[in-house]
């Protein structure tokens, strides 16, 4: 069996989405996202009824924003999130919106072909935050490899 790298990451704005403040951020994602789907080793992403994930309220605060994809593997995400400059200088810019300790995230391998739901990802991150990282939920400060097919 074929795997591939699936990732949760979610932040909470320090304001109301619709706020001005956050107009950098929100004019740039379309292009942030076509950038990612432009990459080597993307799959997926989850969209709501625009391009984008803003309007998907995957929890009660309405400040909570998710970004929920899936990459070929870890080279391939670690690229766009670590190396695209496009990407790199609105991660720079995160606290303006999202604050210094308002992110989370959790990396975890699917069968290759499973697009996770959103209740996947939530129940992944539940998992990393009550057991700490393991092969089932991870971050990239504790990696665990492709798992060995059977």
């Amino acid at each position: 069996m074929n795997y591939q790298l699936a990732q949760l990451n979610i932040a909470r704005f320090q304001l109301p989405k619709a706020h001005p403040a956050n107009a950098d951020f929100v004019d740039n994602l379309d292009h942030v996202n076509a950038i990612a789907e432009s990459q080597p080793g993307f799959v997926w992403r989850l969209v709501g009824e625009g391009n984008n994930a803003l309007d998907v309220q995957a929890f009660d605060d309405p400040h909570l924003v998710v970004n929920l994809s899936v990459w070929s593997g870890l080279e391939a995400l670690r690229a766009f999130v670590y190396r695209n400059e496009e990407h790199l200088a609105i991660m720079r810019r995160r606290q303006e919106w999202f604050g210094k300790a308002d992110s989370r995230l959790v990396l975890w391998w699917v069968a290759a072909g499973h697009l996770p739901s959103l209740e996947e990802a939530k129940h992944k991150l539940h998992s990393l935050q009550q057991r700490g990282a393991a092969p089932e939920a991870f971050t990239f400060k504790t990696l665990y490899p492709t798992p060995v097919a059977k």
